[in-house]
């Protein structure tokens, strides 16, 4: 997910996608612990994506705090 779609999401959305995202991750590792992935670069892309989701996150909530 490129960082221009995740600013388009609205903040519920944000958490909602984190959410889904942390599970997918919890579900790959897991499947990959019992039969190895195709391409385990995919747990690397996920782990990447919640960081970026998480970035955007603490962004809005450091705007909202100085703009209040």
């Amino acid at each position: 997910m490129k960082t221009s779609e995740i600013r388009e999401l609205s903040t519920p959305d944000l958490i909602e996608r984190i959410d889904t995202e942390r599970t997918m991750l919890v579900r790959m590792k897991l499947n990959h612990a019992i039969t190895p992935l195709d391409n385990p670069q995919k747990i690397r892309q996920v782990k990447l994506t919640i960081a970026r989701l998480l970035t955007e996150l603490r962004h809005r909530e450091l705007n909202e705090k100085s703009n209040s």
